[in-house]
């Protein structure tokens, strides 16, 4: 009993320690929940009372609100109050202004129909006095009233072509003084601004040997040599008793060049036979054609040209090799071209067109192949195929009137022609020789019946004869020009060709002052 209660005491407190664990936790948790209500229910009571509270502040914003806006409304309502106020006002003044201004426009208007009746009165009054003092003036002169306007406008008609023409002749007068004037201060100015050469140096036909042995070497074994060197330039070689000499003749200035470049190499080699004299004539004949470019294309660079095709280069170039008169066509042609762009400067015609016709006006004497045409023509056909400007190919067949200019550059390019070349000093003509070149043409054309006066003009290119008419008819002048032509053929040595212009005319010439 003893051992029994010794394990079951442990036991039991054990059991009792728990138990009053329990109850005390339970306690613990039974006094949490009820203080954990009372916070609940306080903190609903705080709740509801701030509730209450912002209820009852929104409440006072609204009515302080709503206060507010009654009272603005009120001020509004006595402003819009005072406005209409002031618009009643002011309409009743436009009103009572209406009122006035219509009771002055009725009056005004009253008025002036009163004036305009007495007008009308006035009006008629006037017409029948009229008509009264046009009849009187009828009866008194005996013309009625178209009549008289009929011989007033006349007179003064008459009157107005008298002063027209008066004053047509005046100004006709000055426009020649003038117009004479300025075109000499035209050329003056020209002729000094130009600064070129008048003449250049004359290709050299001639080429001299170091000994006359040379010439048997030029001619070689049975004349190889020297037919092989004809044969390749196309070139006449003249051996003659000229000593040291040999001359080469040619019509074409490019293949005579080659021929006395070719032969001077020859004789300085000293290996002259035909394979030695077909390789130098196929290289100089390469470095000519190079040259003739080069020429070209600095001929064209110094005058400030562009867009020139290579065959008008060519063209250009050739000119180097050609002379007229001892002055070389290609220093002539760049000469011509800065007188007509000085020219076309001075009167404010195209001058880029001028300077281009003039430089292209004498192609034709460079041209390769031969034609019975002048070379104004030919070289007219030449610019054709080149593409370039009508205006430019009129003024190359115009500039030695064998055709009519049509244009003003072309007549800058007649006239730069004529102070290049015609001037005595350009050419390699003295004074006399030119002089008297000319004067043998006047008097050979004066000579025949019925010539009064005969004058050459573009350095003897053209002869213009004046014809008196009272001895010649007109049906008779074409054949007194070919019998002038044909005598002109026979007793004068020129160069190219003359032009005949007969003129037969009756001129009269009155003024009316």
């Amino acid at each position: 009993m003893q051992m029994v209660l010794y394990f079951a005491l442990p036991v039991v407190g054990i059991v009792l320690g728990w138990t009053i664990r329990w109850l005390y936790a339970r306690f613990q948790l039974s006094a949490a929940e009820q203080k954990a209500e009372r916070v609940k229910q306080d903190a609903v009571k705080d709740a509801e009372a701030q509730k209450k509270e912002i209820i009852l502040e929104a409440k006072d914003e609204l009515i302080r609100e709503r206060n507010q806006q009654e009272r603005e409304n009120r001020e509004r309502r006595t402003e819009l109050q005072r406005y209409e106020s002031r618009v009643s006002k002011k309409e009743e003044l436009l009103d009572k202004r209406s009122q006035e201004l219509t009771a002055e426009f009725e009056q005004k208007e009253k008025e002036y129909a009163e004036r305009e009746a007495a007008m009308t009165k006035k009006e008629v009054a006037l017409a029948t006095q009229e008509e009264t003092y046009r009849r009187e003036l009828e009866r008194i002169s005996g013309l009625t009233q178209q009549e008289a306007k009929n011989l007033i406008i006349q007179n003064l008609e008459n009157d107005a072509r008298h002063d027209a023409q008066a004053l047509l002749n005046k100004i006709d007068q000055e426009a020649q003084l003038n117009a004479e004037k300025k075109a000499r201060d035209i050329l003056v100015t020209t002729i000094q601004r130009l600064a070129t050469e008048t003449t250049s140096d004359i290709t050299v036909t001639t080429v001299s040997l170091p000994s006359d042995e040379m010439k048997g070497r030029i001619i070689g074994r049975e004349g190889r040599n020297i037919r092989t060197l004809e044969t390749l330039t196309g070139v006449d070689i003249i051996i003659d008793d000229t000593p040291e000499a040999v001359v080469i003749s040619c019509f074409d200035p490019v293949r005579k060049e080659i021929a006395k470049e070719s032969l001077e190499r020859l004789v300085t080699d000293g290996r002259i036979h035909p394979a030695r004299i077909e390789e130098i004539v196929q290289k100089v004949t390469r470095e000519i054609q190079q040259k003739i470019y080069e020429e070209g294309e600095k001929a064209l660079f110094d005058l400030g040209i562009h867009n020139m095709s290579q065959e008008g280069v060519r063209a250009i170039g050739r000119l180097y090799f050609r002379t007229s008169y001892g002055q070389n066509v290609l220093t002539h042609s760049k000469e011509v071209a800065l007188l007509a762009g000085i020219l076309a400067s001075e009167i404010g015609a195209n001058r880029e067109l001028a300077k281009r016709a003039a430089v292209l006006h004498d192609i034709g004497k460079g041209a390769e192949n031969d034609s019975d045409q002048n070379h104004a023509e030919v070289g007219a056909e030449m610019a054709r195929k080149m593409g370039e400007d009508p205006k430019i190919i009129n003024a190359i067949a115009a500039h030695h009137n064998d055709v009519e200019p049509q244009s003003i550059e072309a007549v800058l390019v007649q006239i730069a022609d004529a102070i290049s070349a015609s001037r005595p000093g350009a050419r390699r003509e003295t004074v006399d020789n030119y002089i008297k070149r000319l004067e043998n043409l006047e008097e050979t054309a004066e000579k025949f019946t019925g010539v009064e006066k005969a004058y050459a003009i573009q350095a003897g290119r053209e002869l213009r004869i004046l014809v008196n008419n009272e001895k010649i008819r007109d049906s008779e002048v074409k054949d007194l020009a070919k019998q002038i032509a044909k005598q002109i053929e026979t007793d004068l040595r020129y160069p190219g060709r003359i032009k005949l212009t007969m003129i037969r005319e009756t001129r009269i010439i009155e003024y009316a002052r």
